[in-house]
């Protein structure tokens, strides 16, 4: 395997692995670090479909058959009432905290597999699978694992580092052009925040990534995405300061995904609209100027436009945007640009508030 990074984390740190087949070595690379415990797999029955046979029965083969624990994909999948299930298949099984559960698909089962790693015998062994782009890049490193509530996404979760993330981009081959695009979503998000070079790479490979085969510049993204997520979390695990940067798009985005009830915006396309706000916000502040917003723009539109996005009401996003997890005493805050490839923090005050619900509200 190859590692892209290390995750330094309270609880020690953990590789990000990279590469091209590495999902039949999971089971394989238990057994040559002896472990001797048992497995649970969390996964959506796409993803199993696909993918489940080469993974499973690697374990099985390794002396690890799984219990597997499968959902419909999708956001409303993520809940307390589904990891409620999920404890209870875990303790009739007979698992205790020493055992393993593999997070093995996109962004709700990663999230939705640590959630219920972090909280079954307060804790037990996490590895995370990711198996797509938005996962592998983004949301299966720095230990962040969450469900949803009613009122607002990822609002019920904890902190829950992996022993190691295994990233195997072969299986970004069977993604649907939507999901890549997603994944590009956060890619940019990094890039605009943290690394101006990175973005002009982006601006001149976009299309071809998103639409091209796999390849070795796609594993190259997705390598250099998952090291600057690496880097941001070793130096501020529990969001304190320095991570606040990767919510980019997200408090916005996560609004429009809560208010509109989830089904109708993928989370990358949310986070496209969001960034487009803070943008043009971050141009109304002063923070950057008329070529710098016009050059975000620019690449910000090369994203497919969400289809049948019915709008929110504005009582509905301004309440999602305040119950975002970044606001401090109902001050919502929001991550702008002071250049590109540089983010900060930008608290909002009551009208600065009303103005990014209308470009929200506005955004296409």
């Amino acid at each position: 395997m190859t590692i892209a990074a290390w995750v330094i984390a309270a609880s020690g740190r953990y590789p990000v692995h990279v590469g091209r087949g590495l999902l039949s070595g999971v089971g394989p690379g238990l057994e040559r670090g002896g472990f001797r415990g048992r497995v649970a797999v969390v996964s959506d029955v796409t993803v199993l479909e696909a993918w489940g046979p080469l993974l499973l029965l690697n374990l099985e083969s390794s002396g690890y058959p799984p219990e597997v624990l499968s959902i419909v994909p999708g956001e409303t999948s993520k809940t307390v009432d589904t990891a409620d299930v999920f404890w209870g298949r875990l303790i009739e099984s007979g698992f205790g905290r020493s055992d393993l559960l593999i997070a093995f698909g996109g962004g709700v089962a990663g999230d939705l597999g640590g959630f219920v790693a972090a909280t079954f015998h307060r804790g037990m062994r996490l590895i995370q699978v990711p198996t797509t782009l938005l996962a592998q890049v983004d949301s299966s490193i720095g230990g962040k694992v969450a469900v949803d509530h009613r009122l607002g996404k990822n609002l019920i979760g904890a902190f829950h580092a992996p022993e190691q993330v295994v990233a195997d981009v072969d299986v970004l081959g069977t993604l649907p052009a939507r999901e890549r695009w997603n994944g590009l979503a956060e890619v940019v998000k990094i890039a605009l925040v943290r690394d101006a070079e990175f973005v002009a790479e982006l601006e001149r490979d976009l299309d071809s990534l998103a639409e091209g085969p796999v390849s070795a510049r796609l594993e190259s993204v997705v390598a250099r995405a998952a090291c600057l997520k690496a880097c941001v979390v070793s130096a501020d695990e529990r969001e304190a300061g320095l991570r606040i940067l990767l919510n980019f798009g997200h408090t916005l985005g996560h609004a429009l995904e809560a208010a509109t009830g989830y089904e109708p915006l993928s989370h990358g396309e949310a986070v496209v609209l969001g960034m487009k706000v803070a943008v043009r916000l971050s141009r109304r502040l002063g923070r950057i100027g008329d070529a710098e917003q016009a050059r975000v723009l620019a690449l910000l539109e090369r994203f497919p436009r969400p289809l049948g996005l019915v709008r929110p009401s504005r009582d509905a996003l301004r309440s999602a945007v305040l119950r975002d997890k970044k606001a401090v005493h109902g001050v919502a805050r929001l991550v702008v640009l002071d250049a590109v490839g540089r983010g900060t923090v930008e608290s909002l005050p009551a009208e600065r508030l009303e103005e990014a619900v209308d470009l929200a509200l506005e955004v296409e």
